[in-house]
C-alpha cells in the first residue's frame, strides 16, 4: 500500500512541475483540502477540492514562472506520506530567482490524495505523524 500512495504522491508532483493541472485533479479526492500558511506564502489561504487547487494552481502562476517542487525524500508513514521538497521558481514580475524549503504530510485514501499539510521542516513534518528519524 505504501509505495502506492507514494507513486500517488510523485504523479502529482510530476503534473505540477508539467502545467498539466487536469492530471491533478485526476489524482486529488473532490474534497481535498490545504492550507499554505503565512511563512510560505504573503498571501496564505485554504484551498479546497477541485475549484480549490484549480484557483491554487492559478494564483501561483500568476505570480511565479519556471515552478517546480523537488521531491527531495520520501517516507510513508501509514496512509500518510511525509515529502522533503525544495521549491524553486522566478517571481513573474522581478525575474527573481526564489528557492524554499519545505516538507509536507501528504494524506492518500483509494489512490487519490484527501489532503496536504505543510511544514517549515522535515523534523517537524515527522513529529505531525509521530515517527522518528
Amino acid at each position: 500500500m505504501s509505495q502506492r500512495n507514494i507513486a500517488v504522491v510523485r504523479r502529482i508532483n510530476e503534473a505540477f512541475n508539467s502545467g498539466d493541472i487536469e492530471a491533478i485533479l485526476a489524482l486529488i479526492d473532490p474534497d481535498f483540502q490545504t492550507s499554505v500558511p503565512p511563512q510560505f506564502s504573503p498571501e496564505p489561504d485554504t484551498y479546497r477540492g477541485h475549484d480549490g487547487m484549480r484557483r491554487y494552481f492559478d494564483s501561483f502562476h500568476d505570480a511565479m514562472s519556471e515552478i517546480r517542487f523537488h521531491q527531495e525524500r520520501l517516507r510513508e508513514a501509514g496512509t500518510a506520506v511525509i515529502v522533503e521538497l525544495r521549491l524553486t521558481a522566478r517571481g513573474r514580475t522581478t525575474g527573481i530567482a526564489v528557492e524554499q524549503h519545505l516538507a509536507q504530510v501528504w494524506t492518500v485514501s483509494d489512490g487519490r490524495a484527501v489532503e496536504v499539510r505543510n511544514y517549515s521542516t522535515w523534523a517537524e513534518a515527522l513529529e505531525s505523524m509521530g515517527v522518528a528519524e
